[in-house]
Parts: structure tokens; C-alpha cells; sequence
């Protein structure tokens, strides 16, 4: 069976949703070393409000020229950003190209790398907040049966920190998580 990749989308951004209203301390560490609790979401609001204007399909000059300023309530650009991400991959086709800092890619690509993206970032803020870390489970089996064979090249990308060996019978997520360069163990 296909992967419904439109949904995934739904349900990605449902989870970061579910996340960011939890949020009580928006200067928490989180597990990318260099970014509180702010940093992440704000990350993830400049990546949601890009989604809309590329898959316009402008050249990267073009939708950089007509990004929306990101406000200073995170929570509400999040959704907003997000609401119009949604809107966009709803109407974009799978195979139309989109234009990206290193090159033009089809847009199914995109919203592949967007989901994960927030699947990643989702637990990270879970982590950060001490919500719930569980995440959707057939979201996770898809994000990892995407980018675990992509595995050397993210690692060599400089994106994410060397993946965090777990064990053969490690879940899913956990592997997920680790492939990302972040430790899944509980910490205390």
C-alpha cells in the first residue's frame, strides 16, 4: 500500500500542535544543543511559512521576497504558518517541481524532508517540555523508512549530530530519534 504522504502531513503537524500547547517554559533546553524551547518553534515557523510560496512556484529570491514576518507569539504563528503549509501541500501536485537552496526537487520530496522535519522536532520539543514523547506511529515507520537509507549522507550533512547507537531490537521511534543524532533514553 502507498503511503499517504498529504495525511502524514496532517498528522505531523497535529502532533507539533498537540506539543506547542503544552508549552510553560519557552527558554527550556532541548536536545539540539543550541536551541531553547523559542529557538526550536521559531525554527519551525520559519519552515512552514516557506512551504506556501515555494510551492506557488517561485524561485527561492521570489518566495524569500514575499515570506511573511513571523510575529512574537510563536504559538500563534505556528498555527497560522501551519494552516496555510497544510493548505498549500493540499493543492500542490507530487511531481511539481519546487525550487530549494540546493536545487529543484519534486514536491513530494519536500513534503517528505517538511515531515520529517516536524516528526524530528516534535519529540525534541516533547523532550524539552516533558510531554508526551510518543509519536504516531505510522508517521514514525514512514519518516524512518524514508531517511534511514539516506542515513550517510545525513550524517555527513553537518545537519544532525552523528547518529546515537541503540540496540538491534530498539522500537522504530527509537531508531528514528537515534538516526537524527539524539539519545532516545530516558534521562533523569
Amino acid at each position: 500500500m502507498a503511503t499517504d504522504w498529504l495525511s502524514l502531513q496532517r498528522t505531523a503537524r497535529r502532533e507539533f500542535d498537540d506539543r506547542v500547547a503544552q508549552i510553560r517554559d519557552w527558554h527550556a533546553p532541548t536536545p539540539d544543543t543550541e536551541w531553547d524551547v523559542t529557538d526550536l518553534v521559531w525554527h519551525m515557523v520559519d519552515e512552514q511559512r516557506w512551504i506556501q510560496p515555494l510551492l506557488s512556484g517561485r524561485s527561492l529570491d521570489d518566495a524569500k521576497a514575499a515570506l511573511e514576518p513571523i510575529g512574537d507569539d510563536l504559538a500563534a504563528e505556528w498555527a497560522r504558518f501551519a494552516e496555510q503549509a497544510t493548505a498549500a501541500w493540499a493543492m500542490a501536485s507530487p511531481a511539481q517541481e519546487v525550487h530549494l537552496s540546493y536545487g529543484t526537487v519534486p514536491c513530494l520530496d519536500y513534503m517528505k524532508q517538511q515531515i520529517a522535519d516536524i516528526t524530528v522536532h516534535t519529540w525534541d520539543l516533547a523532550r524539552a517540555i516533558g510531554a508526551d514523547e510518543t509519536l504516531d506511529a505510522e508517521l514514525v515507520d514512514a519518516v524512518l523508512a524514508d531517511i534511514e537509507p539516506q542515513k550517510d549522507m545525513l550524517a555527513s550533512s553537518g545537519l544532525f549530530a552523528d547518529p546515537v547507537p541503540v540496540p538491534d531490537d530498539a522500537s522504530p521511534q527509537d531508531r528514528l530519534i537515534a538516526l537524527t543524532g539524539r539519545d532516545p533514553r530516558k534521562t533523569s
